[in-house]
C-alpha cells in the first residue's frame, strides 16, 4: 500500500512540529528537513542547509506533498545582519526547493511555501482576502521592511519552474497554540499579570488563527487541486487589538490591565529585542479562497479558540 509522504522544511518550529504530528496521525510519513537533525524526536529527519542542493533532494522523489516554514523569526530588532538573514533564509530556501522540485522525474504534486498575510496594507476599514492588490508600506507602523521580504519570498516560489507541481502561498497570520513559542501561553501572562490592556491605540485589527484550524487548513490545501496561488490562512473574524486583550483578561479573571502606550512599546521592543510593527501595524485579514472551497472553521470566534486552549493547557 502508498503511503502518502510529506516533505517538511524549516519544522523545527511550533508550527512544523505540529504539523509532523498531525500529518504522522493521519497516516502520513513525515521527513523534515533540518540543519541539526537528530534521531527519535518523531518525524525522520535529514540534514540540509537551506540554501544548496545536496542528497536531501533525492526525498522529493515521488512525494505527495512538501510544506516549506523555513525562515529566520522576525521576533528580534531589524539589524542589518538581522535584515539580511530574515530575507536570505526565506529566499534562499524558497529558489532551492523550486530547483530541485524542478529536477524531480516524479515530482511532489504541490508545494506549499509559507508566507505572511502582513503583505497586505495596514487598514482599519475592510478587510482584505486574496484580491487585495495594495500592498504599500505604512510609515507610522515601519513595514517596509516586512514587505519587501514578502515580495521576495513570494517572487522566489512564483517564479520556480515547476510545472507539474502546484503551488500555494500560505499567507500566515497569527497562529494561537499551547507552544511555548506560540503567543498564546505569552498574552495570557500579561493578562494575568494585569498588564493586559490595549497596546497602542487598541484599534489596530488582529487576524488569528487555532492551531487545531491551521493544521486541517494545511491538509484541505493539499486535498483541493483547485486552489494554488496566494491563500490567507486566518479566521474569518479578526478583532480590534483592544478586544482581544480584553478577550484574555476574561479568560484568567483579571478584571483590569494596564494599557501600553506607542512609546512605551518602543522602549519594551527595544529592551525585549523586537519591534513595534509587530504590536502595531492593524493586520484585518480573512480567508476568502478557504471560505469559498467549503472549508469549516473549527474555532472561527477568539472567545471560542481561547476557552479550548484554555481548558486543554491549564
Amino acid at each position: 500500500m502508498n503511503t502518502n509522504r510529506l516533505i517538511l522544511a524549516g519544522g523545527s518550529g511550533f508550527l512544523g512540529r505540529a504539523l509532523a504530528k498531525h500529518f504522522q496521525a493521519l497516516g502520513w510519513e513525515v521527513v523534515m528537513l533540518t540543519r541539526s537533525p537528530q534521531p527519535n524526536r518523531g518525524a525522520r529527519e535529514v540534514g540540509w542547509d537551506a540554501r544548496t542542493p545536496g542528497g536531501w533532494t533525492r526525498e522529493l522523489e515521488g512525494a505527495t506533498a512538501v510544506v516549506n516554514l523555513t525562515g529566520r523569526t522576525v521576533d528580534c530588532r531589524y539589524t542589518a545582519q538581522n535584515r539580511h538573514d530574515i530575507l536570505a533564509s526565506r529566499v534562499d530556501s524558497t529558489r532551492v526547493i523550486g530547483q530541485a522540485i524542478g529536477q524531480c522525474a516524479q515530482p511532489p504534486r504541490v508545494w506549499l511555501n509559507s508566507s505572511s498575510a502582513t503583505v497586505y496594507r495596514h487598514t482599519f476599514g475592510a478587510a482584505w482576502d486574496e484580491t487585495g492588490t495594495d500592498f504599500t508600506a505604512t510609515p507610522t507602523v515601519k513595514d517596509e521592511f516586512s514587505l519587501q521580504v514578502i515580495h521576495a519570498w513570494e517572487a522566489a516560489l512564483n517564479e520556480a519552474v515547476t510545472p507539474r507541481t502546484r503551488k500555494v502561498a500560505l499567507r500566515t497570520t497569527l497562529v494561537l497554540g499551547l507552544a511555548r513559542n506560540s503567543v498564546f501561553p505569552v498574552l495570557r501572562r500579561l493578562a494575568r499579570l494585569g498588564l493586559g490592556g490595549r497596546m497602542g491605540s487598541g484599534e489596530q485589527f488582529v487576524s488569528w488563527m487555532h492551531e487545531a484550524d491551521f493544521l486541517r487548513a494545511v491538509e484541505f490545501l493539499i486535498a483541493h487541486e483547485e486552489l494554488s496561488g496566494p491563500v490567507n490562512l486566518a479566521a474569518p473574524n479578526p478583532v480590534p487589538n483592544h478586544e482581544l486583550m480584553r478577550a484574555f483578561r476574561e479568560l484568567v479573571g483579571m478584571p483590569l490591565g494596564l494599557p501600553a502606550t506607542a512609546w512605551m512599546l518602543e522602549i519594551g521592543a527595544f529592551f525585549l529585542r523586537t519591534e513595534t510593527e509587530l504590536i502595531l501595524k492593524s493586520r484585518r485579514v480573512v480567508p476568502g479562497k478557504l471560505m469559498r472551497a467549503g472549508f469549516e472553521f473549527r474555532f472561527p470566534e477568539l472567545r471560542g479558540a481561547l476557552a479550548e486552549l484554555q481548558a486543554r493547557g491549564g
